[in-house]
């Protein structure tokens, strides 16, 4: 905390002397923090102690709401566009299993069972690795952590080319998740350094519609690789398919490592006046009562709402990886055998869900509510999923059906993370807590594919495991009910 000296100017904790310049009242609170806690005051004010002495700080707007949106449109230009292009190359190199398995199976004699688990095994490993891997960004900051992380995934994601039998199937896919691990959540509590509460949703949602992305990019990609490159130089189309998706992610580590700034006290980019407007704009984050504030990581482990959230994120996911693993699997049902039409049509679906997750998380920045978008989300998910299994050879149909699905299902991401980063952003246990929610629920990822590749090696169909998905969504749906947003003062 700074102390007021009698010439009128302030000292903070570290000895620093503010510069005169921006008009404070004399109660405003200008506290230094860092990384989870926030960021603090590069810039320097003078207290103008007479004439606003007397009002709250709470009730005085320092910025306009104009200059504060002009630094965030600063902000979210620089920061979302490159880790959208992350997001993208690591969510390809997670579900190109699902298009390398058209072919894969047939060459190396897999059974659904076996690539169901091997899809969702990947989990296991995340699952062990990701609260580590976010404390460790917590310590070390995003630069370095994304380094590690993005190289060493396009790394053994690359290997996957040398897939031979089931065991190394399963190996290598446990290491990608093991190496992957964190990226995810780091970038969630990365984006919670610089953005309140109030502005979460609509930047979770740009951020998450990578997700979709990956599906409009890594299907006709995928499809064109796997047709036009079998047999060159002796290797199986989806064996280049490995390559070529895995590579570039070593390359953008080394690119992220350049180009972020841990927080924004380090952003040289900003000016200090900007730095000033993020750190109003988080300190009145913290000022918003909160059940995890002043909570250390292991007291917030012992409360019901982590488990609760993390239920919740295991139905959502379980719906986001029977599409993501499985979407080509049903469009093939369709009546579509060619690798590269299979590839194409895939991307409809994740087109219009790209659309979707912006518009509906605009709605909900605009009404400060979750819970009732994320549980009409949820029901829908549930019943176009169940609805899937009605289309048969229907192409137009099962297109159509398979767009609300994934629409429904894919929206659910970044309401869900605004509603936990909502509860979790800036406290003391976010790092770790949000690790821990992501992971657990990310558990069915590997409960889903598992699930979907035994029923189909059972029944020759993927119906009844749909239906197990779209009764796990509804429960999601009831469970999305209880969450509640508190405004920001």
């Amino acid at each position: 905390m700074h102390k007021a000296r009698v010439d009128g100017r302030a000292t903070c904790r570290f000895g620093r002397r503010f510069k005169p310049g921006i008009q404070w009242p004399a109660t405003a609170s200008v506290r230094s923090r860092r990384h989870l806690h926030s960021c603090y005051f590069l810039g320097a004010t003078k207290m103008d102690i007479s004439a606003q002495q007397k009002l709250p700080a709470t009730d005085i707007p320092i910025y306009s709401d104009s200059a504060t949106d002009t630094v965030y449109r600063k902000i979210t230009l620089r920061l979302i566009p490159f880790l959208f292009i992350c997001y993208v190359a690591g969510y390809l190199d997670r579900i190109n299993v699902g298009f390398a398995q058209l072919q894969m199976k047939h060459d190396l004699g897999f059974s659904d069972a076996v690539y169901g688990l091997g899809a969702g095994i990947f989990f296991a490993g995340y699952f062990l690795f990701e609260v580590p891997s976010n404390l460790l960004l917590a310590r070390v900051g995003a630069r370095k952590t994304l380094i590690r992380i993005m190289a060493l995934w396009g790394l053994t994601s690359a290997c996957m080319l040398f897939i031979r039998t089931p065991v190394i199937f399963y190996v290598l896919r446990f290491v990608l998740g093991a190496c992957e691990a964190g990226f995810f959540p780091g970038m969630i509590l990365y984006l919670t350094y610089w953005y309140p509460a109030k502005r979460r949703g609509r930047v979770m949602a740009l951020f998450l519609t990578a997700v979709a992305m990956a599906g409009v990019i890594g299907g006709p990609l995928s499809g064109w690789v796997m047709n036009h490159m079998a047999g060159e130089h002796g290797m199986a189309g989806w064996q280049w398919l490995f390559l070529i998706e895995g590579l570039p992610s070593c390359v953008l580590g080394v690119i992220a490592y350049l180009y972020l700034d841990n927080d924004p006290a380090d952003a040289t980019w900003l000016t200090d006046r900007e730095k000033e407007i993020v750190s109003d704009q988080l300190e009145r984050d913290q000022r918003t009562p909160s059940l995890f504030r002043g909570r250390s990581f292991g007291s917030a482990l012992k409360t019901p709402r982590v488990y609760t959230l993390a239920f919740a994120w295991f139905t959502f996911i379980c719906g986001v990886y029977a599409i993501s693993f499985w979407l080509p699997t049903m469009i093939k049902s369709a009546g579509i055998a060619d690798p590269l039409s299979i590839g194409l049509f895939s991307a409809i679906p994740y087109g219009f869900a790209a659309i979707t997750m912006v518009v509906v998380s605009r709605h909900s920045d605009g009404c400060v509510e979750r819970r009732f978008h994320a549980c009409a989300c949820a029901v829908i998910g549930a019943i176009a999923l169940s609805a899937i299994t009605a289309t048969g050879t229907n192409l137009t149909m099962a297109l159509i059906v398979l767009s609300v699905a994934t629409s429904a299902i894919f929206t659910l991401q970044p309401l869900f993370w605004a509603i936990a980063t909502d509860s979790l952003g800036g406290t003391r246990a976010a790092a770790g807590t949000i690790a821990t929610i992501n992971s657990l629920g990310l558990l069915g990822g590997f409960v889903s594919p598992a699930i979907l590749g035994w029923t189909k090696t059972m029944t020759g169909s993927l119906t009844n495991g749909l239906y197990v998905m779209a009764v796990l969504l509804l429960l999601g749906a009831v469970v999305s009910l209880r969450f509640r947003v508190t405004q920001p003062k």
